[in-house]
């Protein structure tokens, strides 16, 4: 398995996205489902590759999440500065072993564009996969750049997010922290930054902070303690300590500091968290030490709480404090120790136990404990039920008595981490009592609707979010139902503006409500946006699936007016038609009752003839949203107005002239007009009629042919007739029967082709593909035959030549690759052995390019017809790998080779061998008939 050079690099930076393993995002399944649909594939992934693996981010077609690096294909691709095309993996030594390759998946096509940050790091790659070999068109490899080029802004996007969030977060923690905060410069002791409180607790301004150093504000004799516990404690990452500053004044404070290393604009910084310990140092000795150890916020919490069963009383859990409350140590608890061991009097909890089973919650009770010493103390207790473990049980929650001004303020801390919390989280929280007032909002909550907490003081805060009575009603009933599940709503902003918000309620025990909400635009702006394209997609389905069950044009319009109608809301839908005067008329109309009916209107449009309209020749689609404001020429607008028009959306419908030669005309215009009033038009409104004309275009083309097809069928008929009856016209006549049969059996052709356009089956599309090969030689020789100066003999040489040159390009073979060898004698045969001959050479170099070659390896196809007496010698070669050893070809499976066998022996009767020495060689020899015989 092959690395980048800079593979450890590449995965410091992937990790620093913190994207792998996250749940799927609405972006990103939208750019690999763009991908799919531009590419035309079923398979389309974005992925990340990290060391072991490539995980997909989003997946279009397949259901597994991962895959291992050793066989991905992304692994690959990051190694690529550009695109990795495989157009056939089966081709490709470095795939053509991969299980995804060679078992039921049978991945054949890989196109993959590297994800390359902005620093040149790829981190994966965007790619889509076939399960037929093909390539990508310029078009599409372009496509497939740009969207792999979303999907890094997407993820930037999301990592600057993260930075962002992150800064944003330090900054509101360290400017709005209650206690004394700085960062200083690890090498020189210099002041960095401080926080307001360190200004307001020390006396110094910022200015002076910052001119100072950290051992500025130590007394004297502890600067070189300091120093030497700084060098000491230089490689740890987190560490602290009580120390004693001085204050500007001159008092000397007792602080415990909390330091961590941070990288503060480039300075390799620590920030300082101080507490002022001045006060409460000896009753808080044995916390100080407690505290500095714990980290998760259960032992934090300065006081001793118990969890303890409900059915036996059986301690769960004790916090730290609790284990030095009742001087019991942890393996104590292992020995099972109960609840009821902890009081001094058990009347006392089987007062507890009833009070708590008849308010459900206890505040404040005092009551005498014990401990493990057998000394009692007096305490407070508060308990309530709670679920711990997937078990009953109580909290109960003690506060020394005597510690109680301690305790409160130690609460205090609490509750100014929880405000700084729900004052930074990116919700929307807001409190309400049990009378429906607002007692507390959250600064996003305003941000976001632009009310003040202040405009509710004497105002009924859901009356003026849901001025409407019953849809208020409807909201309250929401929040009376207690369900802890989110629910949407049209919040009114004070602007006037309704906002899509979604709510939860969280409802306490003293009946107060937490509302919690977020603004939830952009998802049902993305909602909506989905919704447009499903049933843009549904008609796509709709109109394609009516062209293929019928081929008749009246029906086809007629249905494409009106789902176009229904889905765009529009007054009225037209397809429009010009003459070679320009003249139009309406060929089909769906129109809102009550609007004037076109339909079958005869428009003689002086803008069009004048050449006003050149613009849709060239393709130019327009979406007008006021006629009188869209720079219209006069008559265009006299025209529109006697339609009652006021803004409508206008695209061309463009056929192509020929396959041989290129180019389109203007047919007709597919059209939506807004009649009751003016209309801005959405984007995606005018590329869903855009896309409709490439389906009307082919409709009208298959019309088409088929009218042609019909029409010269007819001709076909009479000239048949007029053969009969005018023998001395016989071989014009013949000839234009060749001539019609050779269009005929092209047109056949052109069916076939336009069938396999709208399959999937890459084992159907072949099978279709050589079908075609086989009219076409039959073709071939109907041509050959009504340009040859004698109609019942066909020039060979120039036959075979046509045939193979025409394989050549059914099967794109790249010029140089497989070359072409013929020795072919003057020689004439009449139509039979020519189709023969003709069908017998199409099968055998059809099965050399599909099979001789492998690897796109180069190779040589050769073709010889001799002349020897009476009979003929045709023979067939090439140098490529040459048919299995074990493989009878006179009985296989294979139609192309039971078809050369029938031919030969049956229609030429003759005989056929087969050399398998270098290559594959058939010999073919048969009798040469004349044209009597």
């Amino acid at each position: 398995m092959l690395f980048p050079e800079n593979e450890s690099q590449r995965l410091e930076v992937l990790n620093q996205y913190q994207i792998l393993d996250t749940p799927p995002e609405e972006v990103f399944d939208e750019l690999a489902q763009l991908a799919a649909n531009f590419c035309e594939t079923p398979i389309a992934l974005i992925s990340l590759v990290d060391a072991e693996r490539e995980w997909f981010k989003s997946k279009i077609g397949v259901s597994i999440s991962e895959v291992s690096r050793s066989i991905s294909f992304g692994s690959y691709t990051i190694l690529q500065s550009q695109i990795l095309i495989i157009p056939d993996t089966l081709q490709d030594e470095r795939f053509a072993k991969n299980p995804f390759v060679t078992s039921n998946n049978y991945f054949r096509f890989y196109a993959g564009v590297p994800l390359i940050t902005s620093s040149g790091i790829a981190l994966g790659s965007l790619c889509v996969i076939d399960f037929a070999p093909r390539n990508l068109n310029v078009k599409e490899q372009v496509a497939l750049q740009q969207l792999s080029r979303q999907v890094i802004r997407h993820l930037e996007s999301y990592r600057q997010k993260l930075i962002d969030d992150s800064q944003r977060t330090f900054n509101l923690f360290f400017s709005k922290n209650p206690n004394p905060m700085w960062v200083y410069n690890q090498n020189n002791l210099q002041f960095l930054d401080v926080n307001e409180a360190a200004v307001i607790h020390y006396g110094y301004s910022r200015e002076e902070f910052l001119k100072m150093r950290i051992t500025d504000i130590r007394p004297l004799k502890d600067v070189p303690i300091l120093r030497e516990y700084l060098r000491q404690n230089y490689p740890n990452l987190h560490f602290a300590g009580q120390w004693q500053h001085q204050r500007k004044d001159g008092q000397i404070i007792d602080v415990e500091i909390f330091t961590h290393p941070i990288d503060y604009s480039s300075y390799n910084a620590r920030l300082v968290n101080i507490r002022d310990i001045t006060e409460h140092k000896q009753i808080e000795k044995t916390l100080q030490e407690s505290e500095a150890r714990f980290r998760v916020i259960s032992e934090a919490i300065p006081v001793p709480f118990i969890i303890s069963r409900v059915s036996d009383g059986l301690i769960l859990y004790a916090n730290p404090e609790s284990l030095q409350t009742f001087q019991f140590s942890p393996e104590y608890l292992v020995n099972r120790k109960n609840i009821l061991d902890l009081y001094h009097y058990f009347t006392d909890l089987e007062a507890l136990l009833k009070a708590l089973n008849q308010d459900g919650f206890i505040h404040n009770y005092e009551l005498q404990l014990k401990r493990a010493d057998g000394t009692f103390f007096w305490a407070i207790a508060s308990l309530q039920y709670l679920h711990y473990n997937n078990e009953s049980a109580i909290l109960t929650v003690f506060n020394d008595i005597n510690d109680r001004k301690n305790a409160e303020t130690k609460l205090q801390g609490q509750n100014e981490f929880l405000r700084i919390i729900f004052e930074s989280i990116p919700l929307m929280i807001a409190l309400i009592d049990a009378n429906g007032k607002l007692q507390w909002v959250n600064p996003e909550w305003e941000n976001v609707l632009g009310w003040k907490f202040q405009d509710f003081q004497t105002r009924d805060v859901l009356e003026l979010l849901y001025p409407n009575a019953e849809y208020r009603q409807y909201v309250i009933n929401f929040m009376q139902s207690a369900q802890r599940v989110w629910g949407d709503f049209k919040t009114q902003m004070r602007d006037g503006r309704l906002l899509n918000t979604s709510w939860t309620n969280v409802y306490l025990s003293n009946g107060q409500i937490i509302g919690i909400g977020q603004d939830i635009t952009e998802r049902k702006r993305t909602e909506l946006a989905l919704k447009a394209q499903a049933e843009r997609e549904q008609l796509m389905r709709t109109v394609a699936q009516r062209i293929r069950q019928s081929l008749n044009l009246h029906d086809i319009l007629n249905a494409t007016v009106e789902e176009v109608r229904y889905l765009l809301g529009v007054d009225r839908v037209v397809v429009y038609q010009f003459d070679l005067a320009m003249i139009g008329t309406i060929m089909a109309e769906s129109v809102e009752p009550g609007w004037t009916v076109s339909l079958g209107v005869e428009i003689h449009d002086t803008c069009f003839q004048t050449g006003t309209g050149v613009e849709y020749y060239q393709g130019r689609k327009r979406a007008i949203a006021n006629i009188y404001e869209a720079g219209l020429t006069d008559c265009h607008i006299r025209l529109l107005e006697r339609f009652e028009v006021k803004a409508n959306l206008v695209v061309p419908i463009l056929l192509e002239v020929s396959s041989q030669n290129p180019g389109s005309h203007l047919w007709g215009l597919l059209i939506a007009h807004q009649c009751s009033g003016f209309r801005q038009w959405e984007e995606n409104q005018l590329d869903l009629l855009d896309q409709l004309t490439v389906q009307l275009a082919i409709a009208i083309q298959q019309s088409s042919i088929l009218e042609q097809a019909q029409t010269e069928l007819v001709q076909r008929q009479k000239a048949q007739v007029k053969l009969k009856n005018a023998l001395a016209e016989k071989e014009v006549l013949l000839k234009e029967v060749h001539h019609r049969v050779k269009n005929n059996l092209q047109i056949v052709s052109s069916l076939l082709q336009l069938q396999s356009q709208t399959l999937k089956d890459p084992e159907v599309i072949k099978v279709l593909r050589e079908s075609q090969n086989r009219i076409e030689s039959i073709s071939l020789i109907h041509k050959n035959l009504y340009t040859s100066a004698n109609i019942g003999q066909i020039d060979v040489g120039d036959y075979i030549h046509n045939l193979a040159a025409s394989l050549l390009i059914s099967y794109q073979i790249w010029p140089g690759k497989i070359a072409l060898k013929t020795d072919i004698e003057p020689l004439s045969l009449n139509i039979d052995q020519a189709m023969a001959c003709g069908l017998v050479i199409n099968e055998l170099i059809s099965n050399a390019l599909k099979h001789a070659f492998l690897n796109q390896q180069l190779g040589t196809i050769s073709i010889t017809l001799r002349n020897l007496d009476n009979s003929i010698e045709m023979t067939i070669g090439d140098n490529g790998i040459g048919l299995p050893d074990n493989l009878d070809w006179r009985n296989t499976d294979s139609l192309g080779l039971s078809l050369v066998h029938d031919l030969v022996t049956e229609q030429l009767e003759g005989d056929i061998t087969l050399e398998r020495n270098h290559g594959t060689v058939f010999k073919i020899q048969f009798t040469q008939l004349t044209l009597h015989q």
